[in-house]
């Protein structure tokens, strides 16, 4: 093969791979199943169109085809550890179960700032199964019961609650009008971590902070990164950044959160 028609092939490959991210970042996962089969007729040894192909076909509910994506790709790339991840969450559901894709919150949601965001750990975390049907970016709900606060998917399953201190801050000030949005940061091996962003502060709590800033003694786990917000689908791209602790409010004005990572990819 001439120098030309390798670099031709390559020029058609990261135009394929752009296609490939961004269908998969407006939910259109047919699409993107297509573009990614293509990439791998012609490359069939890239993880990263393997790992995307698997994603896709796990939020088609095609868990045994996405299954034999993810070992293709151990195949190649025996330390791979996206493949292995979703290797062991697809282990926990049934191989053909059906599930309805979920909504995908926007990015930007995951921008951290000061006394309105927090990333909450889930307490009594629902069975294995249906945990493993969540993605990080999955929108998700919070549902006050008496004194707990339940967090729930958009298909109406409970997915655990946040921890009792937090819960009955929060849902004080939702009841005293106060709107907040809540998203799955990370799935981690049989837990979920949230991420929760107030998005409306109502007169009667003015002043009223939803997350203050040592509220890390109270469960809750903020992280900070200096890359850009990814999404699951990115980390395929495995590009690694230095970690930063989370400093004082008046240190970092803005945090940006990566999400889908998990504490131990973090301290690679």
């Amino acid at each position: 093969m001439s120098n030309f028609q390798i670099e031709e092939r390559n020029k058609l490959r990261r135009h394929w791979n752009e296609q490939a991210i961004a269908l998969a970042m407006q939910n259109k996962w047919s699409d993107a199943i297509k573009i990614n089969q293509s990439i791998i007729e012609l490359f069939p040894q890239d993880t990263d169109a393997l790992n995307r192909l698997g994603r896709a076909l796990m939020e088609l509910g095609r868990y045994g085809d996405a299954r034999d994506a993810y070992q293709r790709t151990v195949s190649f790339d025996p330390s791979n550890t996206i493949a292995r991840k979703n290797l062991a969450r697809l282990a926990s559901l049934k191989s053909e179960e059906t599930v309805t894709t979920t909504e995908k919150v926007d990015p930007r949601m995951f921008i951290a700032e000061t006394g309105k965001t927090g990333v909450v750990s889930l307490l009594h975390p629902a069975p294995r199964d249906i945990l493993a049907k969540m993605a990080s970016g999955d929108q998700v709900e919070l549902r006050p019961e008496g004194r707990m606060l339940k967090i729930s998917s958009m298909r109406g399953e409970d997915l655990g609650t946040v921890d009792p201190k937090i819960a009955q801050r929060l849902i004080d000030l939702m009841r005293t009008g106060n709107r907040y949005a809540a998203a799955v940061m990370a799935n981690e091996e049989g837990n979920l971590r949230i991420f929760i962003r107030e998005t409306y502060q109502d007169g009667a709590n003015v002043g009223k902070i939803s997350f203050p800033a040592r509220a890390e003694a109270q469960g809750i786990r903020p992280y900070t990164r200096e890359t850009l917000l990814k999404y699951e689908l990115e980390e395929e791209e495995e590009v690694e950044a230095e970690e930063a602790e989370f400093g004082e409010p008046d240190e970092e004005p803005e945090e940006v959160f990566e999400i889908g990572e998990t504490d131990d990819e973090r301290s690679e």
